[in-house]
C-alpha cells in the first residue's frame, strides 16, 4: 500500500491505476454474486494482468468458461455494465461479448451505456457481439443508439436476425458519419438485404463491409453493388452537371480524386468563357489567403464523408453461383456488373478487397 501511495501525484487528484482496477474487479465480482451469475474468467484474468502491469483496461472480453464444472450459473452481461456505470469507468474502448445470450433488456442496458448522454459518457469505439442470439427488436434498439455514440466499428457475426432485423439496424445507421466498419457475417441475410445494404453504404460513412456466410445470392449481391454504383454516378452528375459532355465518365473523374487544378482546363474546354477563368483564379487566390489564415489555429479533424466509398467488401460463401433463383445467368450478370459498375466506386487499390463466392 505504501508503494501505491507514492505513485499518487502531489495534489492527490490522480488515483493509482492498480487501485482503480482492483476496485473495478471487486465491484464486478460483487455484482455477479448479487445476480447469481458466474464471473467471466477471461475478464478476470485480463483485470489481474492490468493490476500487475499497472495498466488501464481498455478492451473488455466477456466469454463463457471453456469447461463448465457442474451446474454453474451462466455468465451474463448485466454485472459488467452495472460495474462500468457504478465505477464510472470511462477508459473502455472495446467491448467484446462472445457466445453469451443477450435478451432485450441486456441490449437496452448496453444501448444506454453506449449513448453519450448524461453527466458520464463511456466512449466505446468498437463493440463485438458474436453469437449472442440478438433478435429483431434488439438489433433495432442497438441501431438507434449508434447515432449518439462514439462507435466506429460494429461486429454482429453469427446473430441470425434475418432481413427484417437488418432493416431495423439500417434505420438507425442511416446517414451516420462516424461508423467505418460493419461486419454481418453469418446473419442469415437473404437477397432482399442487398438493396438495404446498398442504400446504407451509399448514405453513410461505412468503408469496410463484411458479409461472408450469408445467402445474398446473385440477386442480392447485384442489388448491393448496383445501388452503390448508381448513387455514386448520380452524385457525379450533380457535381459536374448533366449538360456537360465529358470525354470520359464524369463519376470516374470525380471519385478518382481529380485535383482541383485539373478541373480548370475541363471547365474552360466546355466554353464557359474568359470570365469563368477569371472567377476561377479569384476563387483559387481567395482559398490560398484563407488557408494562410487557418494555419494560425489548430485544424480540426474532419468527419468521414458520407458517400459510397468502400475500401473492403467481403461476399464469400453467399451463394453467388448458378444454383440460386437466377440459375446460370446470375453469376454472369454479377461478374458483368462488377466489371462495369465498380469504376463508379472509390475503390482505389491496393486497399480494396472484393471477395465473392
Amino acid at each position: 500500500m505504501g508503494k501505491l501511495k507514492k505513485k499518487k501525484d502531489k495534489k492527490g487528484k490522480k488515483q493509482n491505476v492498480s487501485v482503480i482496477i482492483q476496485k473495478f474487479l471487486k465491484s464486478y465480482e460483487r455484482q455477479c454474486g448479487q445476480t447469481f451469475s458466474t464471473v467471466s474468467s477471461t475478464l478476470v484474468q485480463n483485470l489481474h494482468k492490468c493490476i500487475e502491469n499497472e495498466e488501464i483496461l481498455t478492451k473488455f472480453i466477456l466469454a463463457p468458461p471453456e469447461t463448465t464444472a457442474g451446474d454453474l450459473p451462466p455468465v451474463i452481461l448485466k454485472p459488467l455494465l452495472t460495474t462500468i456505470r457504478d465505477e464510472r469507468y470511462m477508459y473502455g474502448k472495446e467491448l467484446c461479448v462472445w457466445h453469451i445470450a443477450l435478451n432485450n433488456q441486456d441490449v437496452a442496458n448496453l444501448a444506454i451505456v453506449l449513448e453519450l448522454r448524461g453527466r458520464t459518457s463511456y466512449p466505446f469505439s468498437k463493440i463485438e457481439l458474436l453469437d449472442c442470439g440478438i433478435d429483431t427488436w434488439s438489433i433495432e434498439r442497438l441501431g438507434k443508439a449508434v447515432s449518439s455514440s462514439a462507435l466506429t466499428c460494429i461486429v454482429l457475426d453469427y446473430n441470425e436476425f434475418l432481413d427484417e432485423g437488418l432493416r431495423g439496424l439500417c434505420c438507425g445507421l442511416k446517414e451516420n458519419c462516424q461508423l467505418l466498419t460493419l461486419s454481418l457475417c453469418y446473419c442469415n441475410l437473404g437477397p432482399p438485404s442487398g438493396s438495404l445494404l446498398g442504400e446504407l453504404v451509399a448514405k453513410s460513412a461505412i468503408r469496410d463491409l463484411f458479409l461472408d456466410g450469408n445467402n445474398l445470392q446473385c440477386e442480392g449481391a447485384c442489388d448491393l453493388i448496383k445501388f452503390i454504383a448508381d448513387y455514386a454516378e448520380n452524385m457525379a452528375r450533380k457535381k459536374f452537371g448533366t449538360s456537360l459532355d465529358f470525354e470520359e465518365d464524369p463519376s470516374k473523374r470525380l471519385l478518382e480524386g481529380t485535383d482541383q487544378s485539373d478541373l480548370k482546363p475541363v471547365i474552360l474546354s466546355q466554353g464557359l468563357g474568359h470570365d469563368a477563368a477569371i472567377d476561377g483564379e479569384d476563387v483559387v487566390n481567395s482559398n490560398i489567403t484563407a488557408s494562410k489564415k487557418k494555419k494560425k489555429g489548430k485544424r480540426k479533424k474532419e468527419p468521414p464523408q458520407i458517400a459510397p466509398l468502400l475500401s473492403k467488401l467481403h461476399l464469400a460463401d453467399n451463394g453467388i453461383d448458378g444454383r440460386g433463383n437466377q440459375s446460370r445467368i446470375g453469376p454472369m450478370m454479377f461478374t458483368e456488373m462488377v466489371c462495369q459498375d465498380t469504376h463508379h466506386l472509390d475503390v482505389s487499390s491496393p486497399s480494396v478487397t472484393l471477395m465473392a463466392s
